[in-house]
This record gives C-alpha cells, sequence and structure tokens, in this order.
C-alpha cells in the first residue's frame, strides 16, 4: 500500500518535525502551565483530534478548496487569531490562581475530568482546526511521501497522516505532562501562579499574532 522507502523517509522527517518547538507545543506548554499535568495531557489530545481532522481533509481532497477559494485560507486565519487571542485576554485577567492545596481540593471536588480540563481539549481542537497553515502544510508535505504507482493515493495519504497525528500525539503528551508537572511544583506561591497565567497570555498573544503576521 505505501512505498517502504519513502515511508521509512517519511517516519525521519515526521519525528523530527514532532520534535521541534512549533505553535502547537508552545500552546500545550502553555495550557499544562495553567491547569497542571491532565490539562496539558488533554490539551495534546485536543491538538491530535484537530491534526486528525486536517488529515482526512488532505486525504479526501478538501483541502484543495484553498487552492480554488483563497478567501477561505484568510477568514480562517482571522478566526483562529481571534480566538487565540480570547484565550489570552482569560490568561491575562485570572486573578485567583489556585494554591498547590486549593488544587488538590478542586481536583478531587470535581473529579478527574473537571469542566476546565474538558475545554482544554476542545481549545486545543479548536486553536489547531482554525490553523490553515496545518491545512496547507498536509497538502504540501504529505504528497512527498506517496508512491502513484501503487495507487490508491487517498489511503496513502491517509496512512501517512495517521501516522503524523500518533507521533506528534506521543511527543505532545509528553511535552504536556512535563510542563503541568512542573506547574503544579511552582503554583504552591500565588505570584508564580500569576506569573505562569502571564506567560500562557503572551503565548496565545504571540501565536495569534504569528497567525496574522504571515499569512503565507
Amino acid at each position: 500500500m505505501v512505498d517502504t522507502s519513502l515511508y521509512a523517509a517519511f517516519l525521519a522527517a515526521a519525528f523530527a518535525l514532532c520534535v521541534a518547538p512549533g505553535p502547537d507545543m508552545m500552546f500545550i506548554v502553555a495550557m499544562g502551565g495553567r491547569g497542571g499535568p491532565i490539562t496539558g495531557v488533554l490539551a495534546a489530545l485536543g491538538v491530535a483530534a484537530g491534526a486528525l481532522v486536517h488529515a482526512v481533509s488532505a486525504a479526501l481532497g478538501l483541502s484543495a478548496l484553498f487552492t480554488t477559494l483563497p478567501v477561505l485560507y484568510h477568514v480562517l486565519r482571522w478566526l483562529g487569531a481571534a480566538y487565540l487571542l480570547y484565550l489570552a485576554v482569560k490568561a491575562f485577567r485570572d486573578r485567583s490562581p489556585l494554591t498547590a492545596e486549593e488544587d488538590v481540593t478542586a481536583a478531587s471536588a470535581s473529579g478527574p475530568s473537571g469542566p476546565g480540563r474538558r475545554r482544554a481539549f476542545w481549545q486545543g481542537a479548536v486553536t489547531n482546526l482554525l490553523n490553515p497553515k496545518m491545512i496547507l502544510f498536509n497538502v504540501a508535505f504529505l504528497p512527498q511521501f506517496v508512491n502513484p504507482a501503487l495507487g490508491h493515493v487517498s489511503w496513502q495519504l491517509l496512512l501517512l497522516g495517521l501516522t503524523l497525528v500518533l507521533m506528534g500525539l506521543s511527543v505532545d503528551t509528553t511535552i504536556g505532562l512535563l510542563s503541568g508537572r512542573l506547574s503544579s511544583a511552582l503554583r504552591g506561591s500565588r505570584r508564580v501562579a500569576r506569573g505562569l497565567d502571564i506567560f500562557s497570555g503572551t503565548v496565545f498573544t504571540g501565536l495569534a499574532v504569528r497567525l496574522v503576521a504571515a499569512p503565507k
């Protein structure tokens, strides 16, 4: 179904892309920093869910719409930037960070899947889905490792996309877990907790500016 030599080259290239710091990784670090390890992991799962939609879209050829209707790219780009700015404002306005003891109490009261953690998943998914560069990336990157002579091009694209999603998920969940554990250790201080919120807001703002300032 796939060219083994091309697939091996794809694995090497995909790994290099996944471990290189990028917008998704910075987003996950920021979310883990605000909410702890479980929040960081759920943010990574949300990002992976968005990436999965992009991969399936690329396999089905839906991403080609960006070529025929460029306005869709710009609409999605501005929506993504607006959403990131919304997250930044929420982080900057957070004036009631929990201490370590309060965080434990809240976690035990709300259970392992409290509303804040569910939001982390959906925020990760929406942030990724509203990034048109992810769509264009799949269109430009994945076909390089497809062998049309083998047929089933859509299935080859889907396999490559799923591989990239799973590889990215393994890296991102590790990053989310580590950043969350570090933040949990530091959140005993309200000053440090406030600093983490400011850091998160700054990251979200930077990602929004990056999305708007580099449209191509």
